[in-house]
């Protein structure tokens, strides 16, 4: 059976939704997508593996080897996308359109696109030449929990020497991100009638004392801690939504705070969540039982690859172009715990992401291919 052409490669993927949400009424199956991508992998040589996603019905990753044993390459990304808003599609966003040398469609970055570049390239190869295998990594679930990476690197089934990770960078190695935690804090008060206040206890009050040591706290990461990699040298802390209250003459009873933070490499997930726990110490003795601190999803930590890495020294000869970090968060992290000198390199601009008319840039086909076809000879040949 022939494998299709790289344009209809694209176009058959595209075609499958897999979106994952937070928002039940948006999340999706992948199991589509992973069973496509099986079976033309199947079809040159590779075996597969697909498991359901632990704790997570209707997602699934797909492990896909040519070869046998530990070493080699792995080549990674996931199978989701974000949702879509429709009214700001000029096209359908999961047909693939050609147009002004662009491809448009969700996905086609962000970033079931990337199977079709190594699908198109292990085309090409006589991949009975590989002297190491050769992985295919395609995960459930980044754009939300992780979970299908997370589930990856707690099963430790395979030992690549190497990964590449294929989001939009433009076709810069990314070697280093920031982590991401979204924090929640719960404040219980006593509700009761607005005209004797003391009857009651306020949660907004109460919150307000908390916003004021989280403002300490941000203060606390600017003088502490200092990456010179990144923009924003430090770890942040983000108000990001409050709600609480149903009535002006109620006292308020309960108020929620969600908020975001972003260690650095170094820095761990707990620490950062244990300075916050200890900010708000005294306020949780002086209002006993008022106050909760909890994970609104399991912390990503930061990731870093190894600075001598053979790995960048390659990405940045076949690219020619220098390596940087990232602000936003990529599965690197979960797959570095498979003891693998990890990158994240991949075709298009992380700019076209997570928004309307997203595309690829024609302008990266040959010069991706190119890429990846030195990086398999590199970690499976030699």
């Amino acid at each position: 059976m022939a494998l299709p052409t790289f344009i209809n490669l694209y176009k058959d993927l595209i075609a499958l939704p897999s979106i994952s949400s937070t928002d039940t009424s948006w999340d999706q199956s992948n199991l589509k997508v992973i069973n496509q991508l099986a079976t033309w992998l199947e079809e040159l040589g590779f075996s597969n593996e697909i498991t359901e996603v632990p704790n997570v019905p209707g997602k699934y990753n797909l492990v896909s080897t040519y070869g046998s044993g530990d070493g080699g390459l792995l080549l990674a990304g996931h199978t989701d996308t974000v949702p879509y808003d429709e009214a700001g599609w000029k096209t359908d966003p999961f047909k693939v359109v050609e147009k002004d040398n662009r491809l448009y469609g969700l996905g086609t970055i962000d970033m079931k696109g990337f199977f079709a570049f190594v699908i198109e390239v292990l085309k090409t190869l006589d991949l009975t030449k590989l002297t190491k295998p050769l992985r295919i990594l395609a995960t459930a679930d980044e754009e939300t929990t992780m979970s299908g990476a997370q589930a990856i690197a707690l099963q430790k089934a395979i030992k690549p020497d190497y990964a590449i990770i294929g989001e939009p960078t433009g076709m810069v190695p990314v070697v280093m991100h920031k982590g991401h935690m979204s924090e929640g804090i719960r404040i219980t008060g006593h509700s009761g009638h607005s005209s004797d206040p003391d009857k009651g206890l306020n949660a907004i009050e109460i919150m307000h004392l908390v916003i004021g040591e989280l403002k300490k706290v941000q203060q606390t990461f600017k003088e502490k801690y200092h990456s010179q990699h990144f923009a924003v040298p430090y770890p942040t802390l983000n108000f990001g939504a409050i709600n609480g209250g149903d009535s002006p003459n109620r006292i308020c009873g309960c108020c929620d705070l969600h908020i975001d933070m972003r260690p650095i490499p170094g820095i761990s997930t707990n620490e950062l969540f244990i300075t916050v726990k200890d900010a708000l110490s005294e306020i949780e003795k002086r209002y006993p039982k008022s106050v909760d601190i909890y994970h609104l999803h399991e912390p990503i930590p930061s990731y870093q690859c190894p600075e001598h890495s053979d790995l960048i020294k390659q990405a940045e000869i076949y690219t020619g172009n220098t390596a940087q970090s990232a602000n936003y968060c990529t599965e690197a992290p979960f797959i570095e715990q498979l003891g693998c000198d990890t990158i994240v390199l991949g075709p298009g601009h992380i700019a076209q992401a997570h928004q309307p008319n997203e595309y690829l840039d024609l302008s990266f086909v040959k010069p991706t291919q190119e890429v990846i076809n030195k990086l398999i000879y590199r970690y499976c040949v030699i």
